[in-house]
């Protein structure tokens, strides 16, 4: 969005304009009640995935190896691969494509892209071609054209550009497929493609056979599996009662091995040997599960029931799965030592761990596996900006004492943290996890400190799944795996771009520093307080510009110079880790004094740059850049913390700083139906203040912000409230 606005409403627009504009608690409760409303909790959606020589890479671009995929693949010869992508609002975005020979990229039956010899024959250049695409509202089908060049080398790999905050996962686009997970393709043609296609449509409809080829299940579970004898299975369905009284339910079938059926966790019947059986059983009213547990001898296993005679109950899948319109999900194969229960496995959130092989769900067709997938703009997402916009709920929850903003906040945090286990799993089998895509590949701060920071608090309301699990890992990513300079001062070797490796940021404050104090309130560990407090002062050493009492945004650690911009979000990253940390260290720490002295330091060189309507400008030295709200109101945050706590010396300035900040942004960034304006979208880094004031904009209710202002707010009242009690 542009950055040269004077203001971003009118004033008739603003929150501050309504009767109660000036209550906190109100502005509170409309800024979470509109993040909620738009992001609803919605679960993990379950896709088929079939087995395929395609699949995706860490880097989330799917692999076309055309290579292996057919070897006997003639020159002149052309595979097609075919997917669709949905998209909510129409935007510009930017695919990833390697080509590893001739290859033809279409949008929506139009062309887009074709190699040149040159790109031909730089497929083991790091980086990709970047193809900006205007994807539209509702489905973009994507086909690829692939050859073969003259060394016999062949294929692609394409798919998002940012693998962290969009790490896009393709559906199959034909009619006969819909709702399963990534690409279908043709074996090796002769003549191209009488039409590409470019809307949803039959298979037979394009005059070409596609694959991988679906195969339907047959009750036979070595259709599945293979003849494993000693091994077993799990097979499960509810029981569905659609009426409002008990009915006898009358089952038979056909077993193809040894079996028992499982009815509300109980045994009902256990089948011997291969041949007809039935069963009755009571169905109260609406649904229950019903498992059967098969085995194998070498001779055979699985079963097929027959139809049910009593029409107003029926067998339903216990979980939606896109792609698959069959009863039963199956569970195997399984070591005779895998003794577990299967009930521990309904919920679809983990693996099977058996020592010999770990296996997750799958339909009754031959390599059709089940997966979820996130595919929630935020909910459920794990990255750094959602950590500090779940705080703001998480706080905004206890001072206006809604309790479902608290569940809310709990229920995103286990979203992710109770697939962690299987998400591992997921990566490692189909190579980019469905979901938790940064938690399940951290290679950054920004993966994990800030969400991680809110785990550990949000854990503190009610136990959270796989959460302390999720932490450990993290602490021990931060203390053990993350680089550091010789003096043990975190940076980025690598960073997610060429122009970000070997540098520091002021940034990664916030991405280790509030974790770090939140694990060792957690394991009551002080090295890890101890770490956070020498981080603090390291950052200090290599970023602080003591003429200003600022901090520069980056250190280039290959020059050895900082950049020397004043960047408004960077430097709130370090005035909040720093009210963070005086909060948790106690006050007869060898470094409190230190600490204490850098944050009077800096707070006093934020006032000093307080622009005319109270808030801070992107650049924090020059006024023309845009008023910037993330930046804003976490100086207000620390400033109104400081007051409370005693930090700061003479109180009274910075008591009509934070009031004066607020009342800024109820009148200019926060409109009347609790819409966030002004927040910077994310950033990379420069050594000029020219990138900061016109290459990043600002964008509206962006997750780097809304938490922040919602902790600004809560920490105005506190501070209000603690005046009035001390007047």
């Amino acid at each position: 969005m542009t950055t040269n606005l004077s203001r971003y409403f009118d004033p008739m627009e603003s929150i501050a304009s309504q009767t109660e504009g000036s209550s906190i608690p109100h502005v509170l409760k409309v800024i979470a009640q509109r993040y909620v409303g738009d992001n609803p909790p919605h679960e993990p959606v379950y896709r088929v995935t079939r087995t395929s020589a395609i699949r995706k890479g860490a880097d989330h671009l799917y692999e076309f190896p055309l290579g292996s995929m057919f070897k006997d693949m003639e020159a002149g010869q052309r595979v097609y691969a075919w997917a669709k992508l949905w998209i909510d609002q129409p935007h510009e975005f930017i695919f990833h494509l390697r080509c590893f020979g001739q290859v033809k990229l279409y949008h929506n039956g139009d062309q887009r892209f074709g190699s040149s010899t040159e790109e031909e024959e730089s497929n083991t250049a790091a980086l990709p071609i970047k193809l900006k695409i205007n994807l539209l509202r509702g489905w973009n089908h994507f086909v690829l054209e692939l050859g073969k060049d003259g060394e016999g080398i062949g294929g692609a790999a394409f798919g998002t550009g940012s693998r962290k905050n969009k790490p896009y996962h393709f559906l199959t686009p034909s009619v006969e497929r819909e709702g399963e997970e990534g690409w279908i393709y043709t074996a090796p043609l002769a003549q191209p493609l009488n039409r590409i296609p470019g809307t949803n449509q039959a298979e037979a409809a394009t005059g070409v056979e596609w694959l991988p080829a679906i195969e339907e299940g047959n009750g036979h579970l070595n259709h599945l599996y293979g003849m494993q004898s000693g091994y077993s299975a799990f097979a499960w369905t509810t029981l569905a009662n659609r009426t409002a009284s008990k009915h006898r339910v009358s089952i038979a079938g056909t077993a193809y091995g040894t079996l028992r059926f499982i009815w509300q966790g109980k045994e009902l019947l256990a089948v011997q040997r291969p041949g007809d059986f039935s069963f009755d059983l009571d169905a109260d009213p609406g649904s229950g599960d019903l498992i059967a547990h098969c085995y194998c001898d070498g001779q055979g296993w699985g079963f097929q029931l027959r139809d049910l005679a009593n029409l107003e109950v029926e067998f339903v899948i216990g979980r939606r799965v896109h792609g698959y319109d069959g009863k039963w999900l199956q569970l195997g194969p399984l070591s005779a030592e895998a003794n577990i229960d299967p009930t521990d496995y309904l919920a679809l959130d983990k693996a099977v761990a058996d020592r010999h092989v770990n296996v997750f769900w799958m339909t009754d067709q031959p390599g059709a596996h089940v997966r979820p997938f996130l595919e929630n703009e935020l909910y459920g997402r794990w990255n750094y900006p959602l950590g500090v916009t779940l705080s703001g709920l998480l706080g905004t929850s206890q001072l206006l004492q809604r309790e479902e903003l608290a569940d809310y906040v709990v229920g995103h945090v286990e979203f992710a943290t109770a697939t962690y286990a299987y998400s591992l799993w997921d990566r490692d089998r189909f190579g980019a996890a469905g979901l938790n895509n940064q938690l399940s590949h951290i290679d950054s701060l920004d993966d994990c400190g800030s969400f991680g920071a809110l785990a550990v608090m949000a854990e503190r309301h009610r136990p959270i799944k796989g959460s302390r699990a999720v932490a450990d890992e993290i602490a021990h990513y931060i203390m053990n795996v993350q680089d550091r300079m010789e003096d043990g001062a975190l940076y980025r070797k690598v960073g997610v771009s060429p122009s970000m490796h070997n540098t520091m940021w002021c940034d990664d404050m916030y991405m280790s520093v509030p974790f770090l104090c939140r694990y060792s309130e957690l394991t009551g560990d002080s090295r890890y307080i101890d770490e956070a407090a020498m981080q603090l002062l390291l950052y200090k050493k290599y970023l602080y510009m003591a003429e200003q009492q600022i901090m520069s945004h980056v250190y280039d650690v290959r020059n050895g110079k900082p950049s020397r911009t004043a960047w408004g979000r960077g430097n709130g990253w370090v005035f909040f880790s720093l009210a963070v940390m005086l909060e948790a260290l106690p006050n007869t720490h060898a470094s409190y004094p230190s600490v204490l002295a850098f944050f009077r330091e800096l707070a006093e060189g934020y006032r000093r740059l307080q622009g005319k309507h109270g808030l801070w400008h992107q650049v924090l030295v020059d006024s023309e850049s845009y008023e910037e709200s993330s930046c804003t109101s976490m100086f207000i945050y620390g400033f109104a913390l400081g007051v409370r706590h005693g930090w700061l010396e003479d109180p009274g300035p910075y008591i009509r700083t934070a009031l004066a900040g607020w009342q800024g942004l109820c009148e200019r960034a926060v409109d009347k139906r609790g819409n966030l304006y002004g927040v910077c979208k994310g950033s990379s880094w420069s050594n000029s203040h020219a990138y900061y004031k016109h290459d990043l904009g600002w964008n509206l209710n962006d997750t780097h912000g809304i938490g922040i202002v919602l902790l600004a707010g809560i920490e105005t009242q506190r501070m209000k409230e603690w005046l009035k009690e001390k007047a």
